[in-house]
């Protein structure tokens, strides 16, 4: 079956459908008296991605093929924001019961050095977000590899031949991908292969609902297809390593061949009963997402956002705070620092529970310091997919290449726009990144060594049974996403839908004020001031997609509203949430 592409919607319809939730069923059963179950459900931020995920499940593909194609695809149609050129995090939980965490974060080239961004002593954050110094070695393609070799059904080369015919025919833009070419014109400007394939011919800007077509994308696509080792061994990894050794950039080929997925221990824990799967280091977001859990825990939240809605989310805004703190300094690679266990421990949550006054805001001058930080340690802008299937499959992805269009180099010929994710690192300790976050010596460039991420897939199961898969996009806003998620929907009894598109709050230590969204109730940000917070307004606080598994074992899934959210079906009746 050939893709839809997007010229068989209008710019009116483009609008309304910029993010789509498509289940499928496929046990519709004639003549049964019981309503039909989903055999499988799927959340994107983008209709055709979501559309090449449930072809898989009509293909015969479990979750991890519908996530793993959708992310495919989302690479040509949602190319500012992930592809084949930047990295991911894989968190499944398989059938079988066994959780699978495949780490494809990129990596610092082997010429890295800690002052590759200092000039005269001080960092220019420049070099760190845009141009060849920009650039960590992609890890996508390997993690989908890994992923569908493992644990999936189909082939990825079919996956990859339907996301090109996608490229070549073209797709029309939505209003936000128009309005992040026009954000990023200037940049993209400065490099001729990625004007090439983002500029119209006479110079002038895309506009929503204009049809953008990526033939160099399509051919790298099915050159991937055809020769697997062409990305990493192969003739792409020359013409990179070629285009740095020109552009003052420090890839070599070498560091593409040397590239390799690592399988993780998934980060577990426990809240009020439910057990929450997270992603561990290189992920910051599952031990903050844990850590912050676990602070929560020590407070009646249920209670409070029953009847007390500000001193609810100022307690959450207070633990939030206290997470990022040990951030800041404990968090890196765990194959290169040492990153204590007992940051989502519930011991140390204890202690920083009662650091929390539930009347007032506490000023938190540096980082706490976990139990047996010395000998208990972890072993050595963005997109998010949610899927489940009938069989017990649950897919968490979240995929990057850090901010809008990464780097913005194309290397001539290939269509791939590259990452910026070595921005991710601490260029110098203090010193904030494009996120407004700061790190310390465990997260400071090393050879081979991957930057710390805010990336936090996260599963959530009840009694041994997957009721929740969650993750967002939004940098360091995608931790307390995730947070807010879950807290809503076990402690506040929202629908995943109302937990997802409530107005959010988020706080990160430094700068040392708490984001709340423009939307957000009056009264709440007047609570929220009243406690002492320095509240400064958002337009918007992340893009989350989520499912859930109710308790009469329906599929229950959404797509954030602020990225223009809405819900559809492809066979049979529709189980997901109406945001």
């Amino acid at each position: 079956m050939t893709p839809p592409t997007m010229k068989a919607f209008g710019p009116r319809t483009l609008l309304v459908f910029a993010t789509l939730l498509l289940a499928f069923r496929w046990d519709i059963g004639v003549g049964s008296a019981e309503p039909p179950h989903a055999q499988g459900i799927i959340a994107t931020v983008q209709p055709l991605a979501t559309e090449a995920g449930l072809r898989a499940f009509r293909q015969g593909g479990n979750a991890i093929d519908a996530a793993v194609a959708a992310a495919i695809t989302l690479g040509v149609v949602d190319g500012h924001n992930s592809g084949l050129g930047g990295g991911c995090f894989v968190l499944i939980r398989q059938a079988d019961g066994q959780v699978v965490a495949i780490d494809g974060r990129e990596t610092a080239p082997a010429a890295a050095t800690e002052g590759m961004f200092l000039v005269d002593g001080v960092a220019d954050p420049q070099l760190s977000r845009t141009g060849p110094l920009a650039v960590a070695v992609p890890g996508a393609l390997a993690a989908y590899r890994e992923a569908v070799s493992t644990s999936g059904r189909l082939n990825l080369n079919d996956f990859l031949k339907s996301a090109a015919e996608i490229a070549d025919d073209g797709f029309a833009i939505d209003a936000g991908y128009a309005r992040k070419l026009k954000a990023t014109r200037e940049d993209i400007l400065r490099f001729p292969a990625t004007a090439k394939m983002l500029i119209k011919a006479g110079g002038g800007d895309y506009a929503t609902g204009d049809v953008l077509s990526l033939p160099d994308l399509a051919r790298s696509y099915r050159r991937i297809a055809g020769e697997p080792d062409w990305f990493y061994e192969g003739e792409f990894a020359d013409e990179v390593a070629a285009w740095m050794r020109r552009h003052g950039g420090l890839i070599s080929k070498e560091d593409f061949a040397a590239y390799r997925v690592k399988r993780r221990t998934p980060l577990r824990t426990t809240y009020r009963g439910y057990e929450v799967i997270g992603f561990p280091p290189p992920s910051s977001g599952g031990v903050h997402v844990a850590q912050i859990l676990n602070i929560l825990e020590n407070f009646d939240l249920p209670a409070m956002l029953k009847n007390d809605s500000a001193r609810a989310h100022h307690v959450i805004a207070e633990a939030m705070k206290l997470a990022f703190a040990d951030r800041a300094h404990w968090l890196g690679d765990a194959d290169f620092a040492d990153v204590p266990r007992g940051l989502a421990g519930k011991p140390y949550a204890r202690t920083l529970a009662a650091k929390i006054d539930v009347n007032q805001t506490t000023p938190v001058q540096s980082h706490g310091t976990p139990n047996h930080w010395r000998s208990d340690l972890f072993r050595k802008h963005t997109t998010h997919i949610a899927a489940a299937d009938a069989d017990g499959n649950w897919v968490a992805i979240t995929a990057t290449i850090n901010t809008t269009f990464g780097s913005k180099v194309v290397v001539p010929g290939t269509g791939i726009v590259l990452n910026n994710e070595m921005d991710d690192f601490s260029a110098q300790p203090g010193v904030p990144n494009a996120f407004g976050l700061v790190g310390g010596r465990a997260n400071a460039v090393q050879p081979g060594k991957r930057p710390l991420s805010s990336m936090s897939p996260t599963i959530v199961l009840k009694d041994g049974v997957p009721v929740l898969t969650v993750g967002a996009a939004g940098g360091p806003k995608i931790i307390t996403q995730v947070v807010l998620a879950i807290v809503r929907t076990l402690d506040g009894g929202r629908s995943i839908d109302q937990a997802v598109s409530q107005p959010r709050i988020h706080h990160q230590w430094i700068p040392a004020k708490l984001f709340v969204e423009a939307k957000a109730d009056q009264s709440l940000v007047e609570g929220l001031k009243s406690f002492g917070h320095r509240v400064e307004y958002l337009s918007a606080a992340g893009v989350t997609q989520a499912i859930r598994r109710t308790p009469d074992g329906r599929f229950v899934g959404v797509a954030d509203p602020r990225a223009g959210g809405t819900t559809g079906t492809g066979m049979g009746v529709s189980d997901q949430a109406q945001p």
